[in-house]
């Protein structure tokens, strides 16, 4: 798997709650957010079939 960087900006207080989810389930935010965002994809993906990104 390659990895990008990516910025994220985000309210304060909401990016603590996050950080707040992300310790409970064991995880840093970064790995909290890269599961949310399978989570979301497959989720799209059932319904409305397989994403085919064009690799560069």
């Amino acid at each position: 798997m390659e990895e990008i960087k990516y910025t994220l900006l985000i309210d304060r207080i909401l990016f603590k709650k996050f950080r707040y989810v992300a310790d409970w389930d064991g995880r840093s935010a970064n790995r909290e957010l890269e599961v949310l965002v399978e989570r979301y994809i497959k989720s799209y993906e059932s319904k409305n079939g397989e994403i085919k990104p064009e690799i560069e």
